[in-house]
């Protein structure tokens, strides 16, 4: 739709990335706002968020290169080029190397794992949504050939050189689906925040919401590297939304039979 910004000589300012750094920005700051209201030091969740998006990151690129190792093998200066590095990296890359990033800073810190769990994934689908903007307007994370009505198609070249979108095809538009479903995922859990009755609720909520959702989308998504397996009837991320299911429905089976409840006190106001 609109991968290049714009460019100052030789500076080029790619969509994606200014919309991908908004998101985890207002992610960070949601974050912080709301950590009173879990009994959390707002500057240690702001620390936290900012040491878990560097994780998520390099994570990302790493499970990237992995995924295409055949290629990045035989091309080994690839793995420092400028469209590496300035790429995305992996979704499930970059979630796993998150988790990986608040496990070790909650540790390092002594913070409460569940807390830590619920403001993080609160804040998630809203910088999540603002992401995929991104990759709607770089033209990545593109959906199969559709004739659907709504079917989007993508002319810009760019979008085929750093993404290998198609162009000129009329295509499902996978990014606003994954888009949209964050935005309704984070305002359920902003609801949800104000009645939230036990430790892992929202993180649970998260997780089934959002493993569900996900699952779907996969069977529209088009674009190739995305750990096909099982004769490519199945991606790596609706096994990945599977294990996200699981551990959203054992959070809830906790809370619910009373193993995480929040004691009852005034909750502070959400505060920026």
């Amino acid at each position: 739709m609109h991968p290049i910004l714009f460019q100052i000589g030789p500076f080029t300012v790619y969509t994606y990335g200014v919309l991908v750094a908004a998101g985890v920005l207002l992610a960070v700051c949601y974050m912080r706002g709301i950590a009173p209201r879990a009994g959390l030091c707002a500057y240690r969740v702001w620390d936290l968020g900012i040491y878990s998006v560097l994780t998520a990151l390099v994570v990302s690129k790493f499970w990237l290169i992995l995924s295409a190792w055949d290629f990045y093998a035989a091309h080994p200066r690839e793995i420092f080029s400028a469209a590496t590095l300035e790429s995305g990296g992996t979704f499930y890359g970059g979630f796993a190397g998150s988790i990986l990033g608040i496990l070790v800073y909650t540790r390092l810190h002594k913070m409460p794992l569940l807390p830590v769990m619920d403001v993080a994934a609160a804040a998630g689908p809203l910088g999540h949504a603002i992401g995929r903007l991104g990759c709607f307007a770089a033209g990545c994370c593109y959906g199969k050939p559709t004739t659907l009505p709504w079917g989007v198609t993508f002319t810009d070249p760019v979008a085929y050189q750093i993404a290998g979108t198609p162009l000129h095809v009329a295509l499902h538009p996978t990014q606003l689906y994954d888009s949209g479903v964050n935005f309704l995922n984070f305002a359920i859990l902003v609801w949800l925040g104000h009645r939230q009755r036990f430790r892992g609720q929202i993180a649970g909520t998260y997780f089934i919401l959002y493993g569900a959702e996900r699952g779907v989308i996969e069977f529209f998504r088009g674009d190739p590297g995305r750990t096909l397996m099982f004769h490519d009837s199945i991606s790596l991320m609706q096994m990945v939304s599977v294990a996200l299911i699981l551990a959203g429905s054992f959070l809830w089976w906790r809370g619910l039979h009373g193993e995480t409840p929040i004691p009852p006190s005034t909750q502070p106001r959400v505060a920026f």
